[in-house]
């Protein structure tokens, strides 16, 4: 004869399933992030502030400096990203203030991700709330100042 399991024993393994699916998203999120900053790191950042992903498998120089002499949205964001790997933050920020911004933004994600991979906690979800109807608009601010603030550095209006 089986016994039904009772409503509690239910409750805990819900819970138990729930966190191994939060300790392997964990997992995920903290290697993916890992792996970005690990290329990064092995990358020599170009002392132009640009170019720096081109050393990516042969990756092409940007289109957009090449044809309008402007740089592109993302431009300094790799240089941005190996100088920030290497523990230089300023030099991160001044090569691409939201590279800087991202790549510090990843190392964060990888260590919150890695807590919850070896924790099963839930604070990436109390985090994730903090996302507000205006949060879009806010990072749209950030990324037209900071591409006004390359495109300024690249016509040599910006030290």
């Amino acid at each position: 004869m089986t016994v039904a399991p009772s409503e509690a024993e239910e409750r805990a393994e819900r819970f138990r399933r729930a966190a191994l699916a939060r300790r392997l998203a964990g997992l995920a999120i903290a290697a993916a992030a890992l792996a970005m900053l690990l290329v990064a790191a092995r990358l020599e950042p170009s002392p132009t502030g640009l170019g720096t992903h081109q050393q990516l498998m042969g990756v092409p120089p940007c289109t957009w400096i090449l044809t309008m002499d402007l740089p592109c949205p993302t431009c300094g964001m790799t240089t941005a990203y190996a100088h920030a790997a290497n523990g230089n933050l300023p030099a991160a920020l001044h090569a691409q203030p939201l590279g800087g911004l991202l790549a510090l933004a990843t190392a964060m994600t990888f260590l919150l991700s890695a807590y919850v991979a070896a924790t099963g906690s839930r604070v990436a979800w109390l985090l994730a709330r903090l996302w507000g109807r205006w949060t879009p608009w806010a990072i749209a601010l950030v990324v037209i100042l900071a591409w006004g603030y390359k495109i300024l550095s690249y016509k040599g209006a910006m030290p």
